[in-house]
This record gives structure tokens, C-alpha cells and sequence, in this order.
């Protein structure tokens, strides 16, 4: 039986189940995208069959408890959610509706797809929350299909409001010499954020300016004394600024601040003095500090009174005059005060009449002494560092990073507030250096370069805060920090300059023919050492050496003599060049030697084109110079040859300026004016007309001339020579028709002088000696040179052929 009717309960459940889930409330969101579903069940339908009933329709909406970010700066709508029914099969047969709070103005639904969307950005701390209300028709006949729906949108929250202390700026007070920890004030920061979404509105209170004097709980707030005996007639007022930061007092969250004006009340915590002055140690010397006065019952000058100090205990530290007007002592500081270093001086002042009566100085002394205590009030000073300035060395490519030095300065007042540092970035654009905030350590920031910046000069700036100020201000102090770049040994040496020497044909073994030296770009160039040596494989070198002079200096050394200029002309010499840098660095340059002649002295005589006209070690761009010079000055030349070849081929009829008589005498007899064919009388008028086989008398022509017979060598007679060259002269056609002269250059037999060609000599002339060419002087020295040495080898090759 209770098997049945459990059976029977469990079957009562399935067939309700829509019914049981509609008294069901939606379950409230977990989180921010948890979602629900709410089944219920309508008796909405129509009628079936002709009869009145209700039809059971399964609905079901998405619950969501749909979120929307605050402040959204998007440039799209922002998506908020997604309404559906079950109903919707997809065919676009249902449209959505949405209504309540700021539908159509604030949300927009797709009436297709049920996508909620925001169109403006929102703000939480305005409104929270919107209520708005979902349903579903038939598209076609706006018949509900299901009854409206009712849900929830909620502004998330984000952190964009700061702590503010709605109160501020707040006063109070407290006893003077009370204990540490007495309590003074409390100060309320609020926060506009959601206090129940994350640490948007948790708010840490901190204080800023007015330690160590005070302290501020960072949970409540609430202010107290942190300095025991602080002390009114020292210092009545305090400036506290308090900061409450959102966030938990993270990094990133929002902060405001507060100022809260603590005032030292007074407690009977003094005697009664005679008479006592307060002066700041910041007073200028030479400044008025207080004013004591003296009374005399008298009148006029008799009233008149003369101060002046006691040596003792202070008075080295004041002066005093006395106001002629109203008799008053003003007391002058005289030198600068230091609150660190003595906070109170105490000394007497004699007050005594300037003009005595003699009459009543029995009366006793005419003076009166009263007891001065000034007390140096302290100043809120800038921080000082320790030295006047710091100078660091770091060498370059230094890895970024690297600390190279730190500065130190000190808040010498009695607060000793924390020091801050910092580099001013006008002295350092390029952000090479950086330091550390509180400890003052330099480092690098970049790897340094010597050859571009060899000094660095930055301005390191301490910082502190001022405590005694109304307002809140920064007091800073600088100093100079020099950073020297210093070298390593990066580059190699090389020779000072491309030398190019000579060497004379007639130079001796072990002579110096030429000094150099070496540069490195490294520094400093002042302690640099360069070593000179000849490579490893020139060390048989049997023409030259290199002498190391130990200063810097080394020399080309000869080793043999007897240099023969057409045997070689140049020579290349390799010298090693090596520092003293670390670790050490070398190269190898190359000197030039040109082979010269030269006097006996050793002045140069003669040499390759080059050696003869330019200096030794002419550069380049100057033998260009000179090479161009030499071409214009050809090219002138031939054009200025070229001009006058052009001005003789001018016809003498053209010339205009040609002053000889144009005057042509044919020795030709004519028949008269019938007779046309003795000759052309036209061509006088035209002497472009030339007819064939016939010369223009006028212009030399340009025929070449046709080969001569052999003159007779063997003629004696001078005269038949000279009769056959004019013979030849009469029939050449091509002779000018002006007077010419013509030069014979012919020699006869019997001269003194014989024949000076070489073409007959007898082959033993080779045989001769040349000895006698170096008597002529110094300017025959090469012939004989070259013809001795011809003979010489002209000799060996002899001696060879007869050994054979």
C-alpha cells in the first residue's frame, strides 16, 4: 500500500512539474554571468474543439541578472544581454518588446534576436539599478504569446570616484609637552564607489606632510601626537596634510587630500624672565633682532641713555645702538645663527646716562643692567650635501646599470626629514645617468662613448619638504657632479701620417734617412707609449731596418749602401706599431722609399718625376693641381699653334691687313684682246676658279713634294750643290710667288768637328772609359754613374764569354 502510493506521487510530480517550478521563485544571481532559467506555466489559449478551456503553453525566459559597465567609452552599443522563450523556433514569428526604465531612451531591444543593448554610457553612483520588463509576441498579430516578464539591470561599478574629506580643511588643537601618542583629531574620508564590489571605495589614510610630529591611523583616521615635549614657545603652529587612497591604498587607485591646522595649546611650563627674545636663525646679519629701553625720569639730554653689551656669555653674537628718538636699545645680529648648533644666548645689557652732573655722582653709579635671553628659533632649512661638488670616473661601454658613485645630503634641522633625489634633466637631455630616489646612487642609464662625450656635468637636486610653512613647499639644495668618460684601449695606433721618403744612390749602411711617429685616438694622449718593430717576416729585410728611439720616435735605418735608382725605383717598408694600452693594441702601416740622386751632401739632385718636382710627402690633391696646370697649359698651346697655321693658309687676296704689293707678273706675251687663250685673265677676279692641272699662285699648296734625287756626296764644288738646288727650285710648281729664302745646311768635307754620329763608330768605342765624367762636376755625376755602369757590365759579360 505505501509502495503504491509513493508510486502514485511520483507520477503526480512529473505530470505537475510546470506547476511546481512556477511557484518556484528565480534563484538571485551568484555572479556576474551566472544564469538561471524560469519555467512557468500559462493557462493563456484559445479555444479548443468549441469549448472554453486553457491550454498549458511552456514558456521560458533566460533570467539573467544582466550587468552593464559604468563609464563604457566604447564607440559601439554596449551588449548587456540576451532575452529568449522557447516559443521561438527561429523563424523570425516572435518579436520582443522591452519596456520600464529607460527603454527606447537608455536600452534598445532587437526586436528579432532579443539582444539588449546600452546606448549611452552610464553612471552608477546616478542611478544603480533599471527595472525594465520583457515580452514576447506573435509578430504578425501582436497578440502576447506569454505575459510580460519582469528583470533587472545593474551598473556595475568601476573605480572613478576619489576619497573626499567633505569636512576639510579641518582645525584642532592639543596641549603642548603632551606624550606621544595623545590622541588630536580624527578626519572622515568618503568614496562615491560601491562599497560592496571590490576595494573601490576601502579607503587607507596616510600622512603626507607634518611627520614626525604626528601620525594618522590608516583605518580610522584618527590623528595623533608622535614626538613627545613638542613645545608652544618654540613652535605653536603645524600643518598636517592627509591623504585617504581608495583601492586599499594599492597601486592605481584614486587618492584625495585634506590639510588639518594643528595648533600647540599652552601649558604653565615656564618661569617668569626679565626679559626674553625669539629669533629665527634664518635672520640676516646686520638685522635688527629686538628692542630693550631703559627709563630715565629726566627730560631732554639729560634723558639721553648709551647702551652696551657685557662681554660675556653671547655678547660676541650682538651689538647694540641707541634710537635717538626714543631711547630705545636695538639689539644688531652681528653673526649668523644656527638653531643645530646653540638654540639660546644669554648676555647683560648696561643702560648709563651719556651726560654725567658732577654734582650727583655721589649718589652712585648712573646705571642700570638687565639680563638679555634670546632664544633662536628654528627654520625649515634646505638639505646640504656633503661635499661642495663630486667627481666620478666610469669608463665607456659601461653595461647600462652600472653605479658609478652616489652623493649624500643631510636635512640638518631637528626634524631630520627624509631626503629625495633627483637629477635635473636640463643637465643631463640625453638621460645617460640615473639615481636612485632615496639612497643617491648614480648609475648608468646608456652605454657611453668617450670619442662622442668625454665629460658629463649633471645637476643632482635634494629635496625635502617644508614643515614650517602655512603651505605646503619643497626645499631643495644642489650640487655639480662631474662624470669623466675614461678610455679603454679600443683603437690601435697608426702612423702620424702617410710618410714617403728617399734614399740617396749614394747613402751608406746604418744612415737614418727618415723620422717618424705614430698617433692613437685613444686618451690620454699625454701617457700613451708606442713601440716600432719590423714584422716577423721582414726580419730579413737586407735593404732596411726600423730603429725604435724608445720616445715615441722611430727611424728607417739603411743596411746596405749603393742604391741603384733604374735597378728599383721604390721600396715598401712594413713597421709594426704596438701601445701600452690594455690589453695592448697594434697594427701595421707601411712606409714609401723612393731611390734619388743626390748631391755628395746629401741634398737631393735628382729623382722620378714626382721626387724632381714636388716636395717629399706632396699629397695627392696637389699633384692633381699641378697635373691639370700642365694639360691647360698644353692645350693652350696647340690651339695658339693651331690659330697661326690657320692664319698662313689665308689667301693673300682675302687679306685685308696684309700690306705686301698683290702683284702677279706673268711673263707671258698675248696676242691682243683677240687672244683669249694665252691666258684667263678671269682668274684675277675669281681666284676660287682653278682649273684643272693648274696651281693657284697665290696659296702655298699642300702637294707633297716628290722625292728628290740623291745628292752627290762626292761633289767638292759647294757651288754646282747650290746651282742644282735652285735648278730644283725653277721647276717645283708648287714655290711661292714671293721672295723666299732658302737655307742649304750642307757640310763639306775638311770640317773640324768630323761626324758626330754614332752609326760609323768602331765597335771598340764601348771600351772606352767614362772616368774622366766625374772631373766635369757635380752636374755629370749621372752620365758618368750610367756609363760606368754600362762599362761594368759590358766587362763582366766579356769576362764570362772568354771563360767559356
Amino acid at each position: 500500500m505505501l509502495t503504491r502510493n509513493c508510486l502514485l506521487l511520483f507520477l503526480w510530480i512529473l505530470v505537475d512539474e510546470g506547476s511546481v517550478f512556477s511557484l518556484r521563485p528565480p534563484l538571485p544571481p551568484l555572479g556576474r554571468s551566472r544564469t538561471g532559467r524560469e519555467h512557468a506555466r500559462s493557462l493563456v489559449g484559445p479555444m479548443r474543439n468549441g469549448a472554453a478551456g486553457f491550454q498549458r503553453v511552456k514558456r521560458g525566459w533566460v533570467w539573467n541578472q544582466f550587468f552593464v559597465l559604468e563609464e563604457y567609452m566604447g564607440s559601439d552599443p554596449q551588449y548587456v544581454g540576451k532575452l529568449h522563450t522557447d516559443l521561438d523556433q527561429g523563424d523570425s514569428a516572435v518579436k520582443y518588446t522591452l519596456s520600464g526604465d529607460g527603454a527606447g531612451s537608455i536600452f534598445t531591444i532587437d526586436q528579432t534576436t532579443g539582444d539588449i543593448h546600452a546606448l549611452r554610457s552610464l553612471d552608477r553612483e546616478e542611478k544603480p539599478y533599471y527595472t525594465l520588463r520583457a515580452q514576447a509576441v506573435d509578430i504578425n498579430t501582436n497578440r502576447p504569446l506569454e505575459p510580460e516578464s519582469e528583470f533587472v539591470i545593474k551598473v556595475q561599478d568601476i573605480n572613478d570616484n576619489e576619497p573626499k574629506f567633505l569636512e576639510g580643511p579641518y582645525r584642532a588643537s592639543v596641549p603642548e609637552m603632551s606624550p606621544v601618542g595623545t590622541y588630536v583629531t580624527q578626519v572622515t574620508a568618503t568614496d562615491a564607489d560601491d562599497p560592496t564590489y571590490g576595494n573601490s571605495a576601502r579607503v587607507v589614510y596616510s600622512i603626507l606632510h607634518g611627520q614626525p610630529y604626528f601620525s594618522v591611523d590608516p583605518k580610522t583616521g584618527v590623528i595623533k601626537t608622535a614626538l613627545p615635549n613638542m613645545d608652544r614657545e618654540v613652535k605653536e603652529q603645524y600643518q598636517v596634510l592627509i591623504q585617504a587612497k581608495d583601492m586599499g591604498g594599492q597601486l592605481g587607485g584614486l587618492a584625495g587630500t585634506t590639510t588639518v591646522n594643528i595648533t600647540l595649546s599652552d601649558v604653565n611650563d615656564n618661569p617668569p624672565r626679565f626679559f626674553h627674545l625669539r629669533v629665527p636663525e634664518s635672520s640676516a646679519v646686520g638685522s635688527a633682532v629686538g628692542r630693550i629701553k631703559a627709563h630715565d625720569l629726566d627730560i631732554g639730554k639729560n634723558a639721553e641713555v648709551e647702551y652696551t653689551i657685557v662681554p660675556g656669555d653671547g655678547g660676541a653674537m650682538f651689538d647694540i645702538t641707541t634710537n635717538e628718538h626714543n631711547q630705545e636699545g636695538i639689539i644688531i645680529l652681528k653673526r649668523p645663527l644656527d638653531f643645530e648648533t646653540k638654540k639660546a644666548y644669554t648676555f647683560k645689557v648696561d643702560a648709563s646716562n651719556a651726560h654725567l652732573d658732577p654734582r650727583f655722582q655721589s649718589f652712585g653709579a648712573f646705571k642700570d643692567t638687565a639680563t638679555v635671553k634670546i632664544n633662536v628659533l628654528d627654520v625649515d632649512e634646505p638639505p646640504v650635501f656633503n661635499k661642495p661638488s663630486y667627481v666620478m670616473d666610469v669608463y665607456e661601454d659601461t653595461p647600462a646599470g652600472t653605479i658609478i658613485g652616489a652623493v649624500t645630503a643631510q636635512d640638518l634641522d631637528a626634524s631630520s626629514s627624509p631626503v629625495r633625489y633627483s637629477i635635473d634633466w636640463k643637465s643631463d637631455l640625453d638621460s645617460y645617468f640615473d639615481i636612485d630616489p632615496v639612497e643617491g646612487t648614480i648609475s648608468t642609464n646608456e652605454l657611453l662613448d668617450r670619442e662622442s662625450i668625454a665629460q658629463h656635468n649633471i645637476s643632482i637636486v635634494a629635496t625635502k619638504l617644508s614643515k614650517y610653512d602655512n603651505e605646503i613647499d619643497l626645499l631643495t639644495s644642489r650640487v655639480a657632479v662631474t662624470v669623466h668618460v675614461l678610455d679603454i684601449n679600443e683603437f690601435p695606433p697608426e702612423l702620424a701620417s702617410p710618410y714617403e721618403t728617399f734614399v740617396c744612390e749614394n747613402a751608406k749602411a746604418g744612415q737614418v734617412i727618415q723620422t717618424f711617429s705614430a698617433r692613437d685616438q685613444d686618451l690620454p694622449t699625454s701617457g700613451q707609449q708606442f713601440s716600432f718593430k719590423s714584422p716577423k717576416e721582414d726580419v730579413k729585410n737586407k735593404n732596411f731596418t726600423i730603429r725604435d728611439f724608445g720616445n715615441n720616435t722611430a727611424g728607417i735605418v739603411t743596411k746596405r749602401g749603393g742604391f741603384r735608382r733604374r735597378l728599383q725605383e721604390i721600396y715598401f717598408l712594413p713597421v709594426v706599431i704596438e701601445d701600452n694600452g690594455y690589453p695592448p693594441k697594434s697594427s701595421t702601416g707601411t712606409l714609401t722609399i723612393r731611390v734619388c740622386g743626390c748631391e755628395s751632401d746629401g741634398s737631393l739632385l735628382t729623382c722620378s718625376a714626382e721626387a724632381i718636382f714636388l716636395p717629399v710627402g706632396l699629397s695627392t690633391g696637389a699633384l692633381i693641381a699641378i697635373l691639370l696646370c700642365i694639360i691647360i697649359l698644353l692645350v693652350i698651346v696647340v690651339l695658339y699653334v693651331g690659330l697661326r697655321r690657320q692664319k698662313k693658309k689665308e689667301t693673300l687676296m682675302s687679306s685685308k691687313e696684309d700690306i705686301r704689293d698683290n702683284v702677279i707678273h706673268y711673263d707671258d706675251e698675248g696676242g691682243g684682246e683677240e687672244d683669249t687663250h694665252a691666258f684667263d685673265m678671269g682668274t684675277l677676279r675669281n681666284p676660287k676658279v682653278v682649273k684643272e692641272n693648274l696651281y693657284r699662285r697665290d696659296v702655298k699648296p699642300e702637294l707633297k713634294r716628290g722625292p728628290r734625287p740623291p745628292v752627290s756626296q762626292d761633289s767638292a764644288d759647294i757651288r754646282d750643290f747650290i746651282n742644282q738646288r735652285l735648278k730644283e727650285h725653277d721647276v717645283d710648281n708648287s714655290a711661292p710667288p714671293y721672295d723666299s729664302l732658302a737655307t742649304y745646311a750642307y757640310e763639306g768635307n775638311g770640317s773640324v768637328a768630323e761626324s758626330l754620329s754614332s752609326i760609323d763608330s768602331l765597335a771598340l768605342d764601348l771600351e772606352e772609359d767614362y772616368d774622366y765624367l766625374n772631373e766635369w762636376g757635380p752636374r755629370f755625376k749621372t752620365l758618368a754613374g750610367i756609363f760606368g755602369e754600362q762599362s761594368e757590365t759590358q766587362s763582366d759579360s766579356t769576362t764570362t764569354e772568354n771563360t767559356h
